[in-house]
């Protein structure tokens, strides 16, 4: 089985994935989220990555998003990944927001890992713009 494996410092991850909940349905059941507690050390995290992957099967995959690459929870649970012998089949993606969590998510089962791979990352560009308001009014707002 794929699963969407979300990882960050704090609470996001966790956060990420209640809110992917509200769009994803039953689909949510293949979301992991783990996060670095505040005065947690990454060894704690660690363990409990370790205990959560003895409830999954051997052959499962992962499309890893991280908020940091580089950070120690995403350095901790690739190490502990390596260790199962995991991590050569895992997408590891840094820098997570929900449009490519939400795309990960629905597409993992679809595509192969390139494509996904692309399709993650153009979801994740394209969801990145401002807010723009239209200042002017136009001479048909008058009748509004």
């Amino acid at each position: 089985m794929k699963y969407l494996l979300l990882v960050s410092h704090g609470d996001f991850s966790t956060g990420l994935r209640q809110e992917l909940s509200m769009f994803a349905g039953d689909a949510i059941d293949s979301v992991i989220a783990v996060g670095l507690k505040p005065d947690e050390s990454a060894d704690k995290l660690g363990k409990r990555f370790e205990d959560m992957l003895e409830n999954l099967k051997s052959d499962s995959q992962f499309i890893v998003l991280a908020d940091i690459i580089g950070g120690s929870p995403l350095t901790t649970v690739c190490n502990v990944l390596s260790k199962k012998d995991l991590l050569e089949e895992s997408l590891i993606i840094g820098g997570m927001n929900f449009s490519m969590a939400l795309t990960a998510l629905m597409s993992k089962d679809s595509e192969d890992t390139l494509n996904l791979r692309s399709k993650i990352l153009a979801e994740a560009v394209e969801a990145i713009k401002p807010l723009e308001f239209n200042e002017h009014k136009s001479d048909d707002d008058d009748d509004i």
